[in-house]
């Protein structure tokens, strides 16, 4: 299988050495409230906060070719008329020496053509609303080089879904200004908007274009645009149709010099009162602007910003780094995964190759999950996220499906009453509370809903969720499941029959009894977690409560959720078991296997284990572990859209990476690391790079799906970046096989390791201290921590206690022999 590229660990970059990569390969630019997609060839777009409502640059999803619109610079030598993109794209002319490097944050796009080497940055700087491009020509040549180079992006009419349907209103909409140099885009700026977008060159000009057809020409795409080819703008300004904006720079280098040249990308706002300048024009005022753009058209400052840049995110994952025998391991948890978690941290599901960034927002559950795996690394920023999540939240202790990031206001444009939404809250201040200590959270007053004189202290709110689900219980006792739980497929209320309709928004038919046996995993897990915080809180009596739910949850699980060798799905809209041996197709779900093992249900029994042996045996394959066994050949209305895939696509027995963290989990909680290690590896992407041509995807970051053993493309991988998997296998690899865990009481350190290995070391930031972690093991050993020294002194249990601010721990644990 090829590669088209490889590791650079030292430097935190994968280097792409074909622009031909199976699927454009991406990363994000922006850590705050401006951000980009950008592919190994220079395609993708920016947005500010909001990716359907703020965006600045146009992209075109599904296109042939893929990746059209993007970030496009254009050489042509002067002499002989060649013309190339030194990205590849979007002119796809042969590039002698084609690189790219994905950094954290930041990419690198470079390649040389007919003796002339190019190479750009680009990267948005901490604390702006802007992007830089940051532009370096080398004449490798022996003879002077006469360039013209051209910058080209097309701007979007800033709402992503109007921009893309409402063509008789935005053909005639489209504004421009261009002042010293600097393209200044303003449609809709006269009326209700104001903010603009501004496209500026620290070169001198010797012309530019803002009219995407004069640039293109008639009948031209991108690949070729008559203003590159004859060497010549038009200074077009855009009316309508569809404006864009182009420099044309012209230079002359002599032989090995280089050259720089910053382009910078960006979006500002006015305020009401102050938009235009003079008062009473309608001209932008740019009072406020133009410092900035003068600023970053300096190379001394570009390079500043750059290297702040770097340093903030050697600052975030210097959080955790471990050294191990994996190298997979290594390089997954101590920079991509980490880097994809802050990523999706930062998008939830809204912009990706597979995301569009128009039809979801901030997912109430996703970005619950989300928080699992970055609040080690920005905990202040957890803490805002989790009180935004929770002032989303339903009086009734339900929850929106999603909100919006511009506004943080809920919305249940794709759904509402999936019943598992309110439990993940409870997870996620635990999370928060063990990591950084802050049980103050907890009497946060938070609004319902964003109403103003609803609010109550963030406890209530986590007493609402649990209530939620106590007060929606089925004939087994087992939670309702709603619309639907953590599984958006498996609609067991909806029948639908109509083409097109949605699953998630059409109405439930009534009257049914479909209960949940993967809520009651969860609600087991909820509880516990809420009665821990409930009795460092001081309500000792609430905290009793909550752990008599989770028994009473326990013993239903276990009666009527067990159905021989493994838990059962679900119960459907007529009470028929989901998820049994029962049934011809779907007997058995991966879902409920992890989290009720999760919860410990099953644990003292035997059941977990014969849970996870049935995994092994029906569910586990070469690329991961399916959600299901078999998978559906047909549709079945009562079961949802889980039927509507083809088999072994998506949840219809695909491996949907997600859930396959619970499983390695449940795992190590049954003491079996060379299982939970096997698993983690099978879907890690480092592990699958040597087989870039199957997987497809991006190989430094998870996927959310691999295609499943019944699908003809098993082990292709589809919906990358923005997806759970990557919080659950960070959690998965460091808190339950690494064992470093954050505990209420200190760093808990409760590693399970594979066999074969002797052991690792560790470096953790925690609430201040500095922990340098050693663990060592017998090669064979698959015993626990026999022995916890700290500081050169013997301790009981498995807790390191929480050191003062500033302090540096040595820790060293020894795992026993037992085999």
């Amino acid at each position: 299988m090829a590669r088209f590229g490889h590791f650079d660990d030292a430097a935190r970059e994968y280097v792409i050495l074909r622009p031909d990569t199976p699927l454009p390969w991406i990363n994000y630019l922006g850590c705050e409230d401006y951000f980009g997609i950008i592919s190994n060839t220079a395609g993708g777009y920016s947005f500010y906060r909001d990716a359907r409502l703020r965006r600045l640059t146009r992209y075109r999803y599904n296109n042939a070719p893929l990746d059209v619109g993007g970030r496009y610079l254009y050489l042509r030598d002067r002499s002989s008329g060649e013309m190339w993109s030194p990205s590849w794209q979007p002119v796809r002319a042969g590039l002698e020496d084609y690189r790219c490097r994905h950094g954290l944050g930041y990419t690198v796009i470079g390649g040389g053509r007919a003796g002339i080497g190019a190479e750009t940055l680009y990267f948005v700087p901490l604390g702006e609303t802007l992007e830089i491009w940051r532009t370096r020509l080398t004449n490798q040549r022996t003879e002077a080089a006469d360039l013209s180079l051209f910058s080209a992006v097309e701007f979007c009419l800033w709402d992503a879904w109007d921009d893309a349907t409402n063509f008789q209103r935005n053909f005639s909409t489209g504004e421009i200004e261009v002042e010293d140099g600097v393209i200044y885009h303003k449609t809709e700026y006269r009326e209700r908007r104001n903010h603009f977008a501004y496209f500026a060159c620290s070169a001198e000009l010797a012309g530019f274009d803002t009219q995407r057809d004069a640039f293109l020409g008639p009948y031209r795409g991108w690949e070729r645009p008559v203003a590159v080819e004859t060497g010549r703008s038009s200074d077009s300004m855009a009316t309508g149709w569809a404006p864009c904006g182009s420099h044309h720079i012209e230079l002359s280098l002599q032989p090995g010099e280089t050259r720089e040249v910053v382009f910078v990308l960006g979006y500002a706002e006015n305020p009401t009162d102050a938009k235009f300048d003079p008062p009473g024009t309608q001209t932008i005022d740019k009072r406020q602007v133009r410092p900035v753009i003068n600023r970053y058209r300096r190379a001394d400052e570009v390079d500043a910003a750059f290297q702040r840049l770097r340093a903030h995110w050697d600052g975030l994952l210097e959080t955790l780094q471990v050294a191990t025998p994996c190298e997979h391991v290594d390089r997954m948890v101590n920079t991509w995964n980490a880097y994809q978690c802050m990523v999706t941290f930062n998008l939830s599901r809204s912009a990706s190759s597979f995301e569009s960034g128009i039809g979801r927002g901030m997912g109430f559950r996703d970005s619950n999950q989300d928080l699992l795996g970055f609040v080690h690394m920005a905990p202040e920023r957890a803490r805002e996220r989790i009180l935004d999540i929770a002032a989303t939240q339903l009086p009734s202790g339900g929850a929106y499906h999603q909100y919006q990031p511009l506004t943080k206001a809920g919305n249940d444009s794709i759904g509402a009453g999936f019943h598992d939404d309110p439990l993940w809250l409870i997870l996620a201040v635990a999370a928060y509370v063990k990591e950084t200590g802050d049980r103050g959270i907890l009497d946060e007053p938070v609004p319902y809903d964003n109403q103003p004189g609803t609010a109550s202290a963030l406890y209530e709110h986590l007493q609402r969720s649990l209530r939620y689900t106590q007060e929606r219980l089925g004939p087994h006792g087992l939670p309702l499941i709603g619309r639907a739980d953590w599984n958006d497929c498996l609609n067991l209320n909806c029948f639908s029959e109509t083409p097109g309709e949605s699953f998630q928004t059409t109405e439930n038919r009534s009257g049914g009894v479909a209960e949940s046996v993967f809520i009651a995993g969860l609600f087991a897990l909820a509880a516990r977690e809420l009665a821990t915080l409930a009795e460092r809180h001081d309500r000792g009596d609430d905290a009793e409560g909550y752990r008599r739910a989770r028994a009473t949850m326990d013993v239903a699980a276990r009666a009527d959720g067990w159905d021989g060798a493994w838990f059962r799905r679900a119960y459907d809209y007529f009470g028929d078991p989901v998820g049994s041996a029962e049934n011809e197709e779907g007997q058995i779900y991966i879902e409920p296997q992890g989290m009720c093992v999760l919860a410990g249900i099953g644990l003292d029994d035997g059941k977990a284990e014969a849970a996870l042996d049935s995994v092994a045996t029906r569910l586990a394959t070469a690329h991961g572990i399916v959600l299901l066994q078999p998978a559906y050949t047909r549709y079945h209305v009562e079961l949802g859209e889980i039927s509507t895939y083809p088999s072994g696509n998506k949840e219809n027995a695909g491996v949907f990476c997600h859930t396959n963290p619970w499983i390695m989990i449940a795992e190590t909680l049954v003491g079996n690391g060379d299982r939970a290690v096997d698993y983690y590896l099978r879907i890690n992407p480092s592990a699958r790079e040597p087989i870039s041509d199957l997987h497809r995807c991006e190989p430094y970051v998870y996927a959310q799906v691999i295609a499943g053993k019944d699908a003809p493309s098993h082990g292709e991988a589809k919906n990358s970046w923005l997806t759970g998997t990557a919080a659950w296998n960070l959690v998965a690899v460091t808190q339950w096989i690494l064992g470093i865990r954050p505990d209420h009481d200190g760093l808990r350190i409760d590693p399970c390791l594979p066999a074969a290995w002797d052991g690792f070391t560790a470096v953790r930031r925690f609430r201040g201290g500095r922990y340098h972690i050693t663990v060592t093991k017998p090669p064979g050993a698959r015993g626990r921590v026999a022995e916890l020294v700290v500081d050169g002194r013997r301790i009981d249990g498995n807790i390191v206690p929480t050191a003062p601010a500033g302090a540096t721990v040595i820790v060293e644990a020894a795992i026993d022999a037992a085999a």
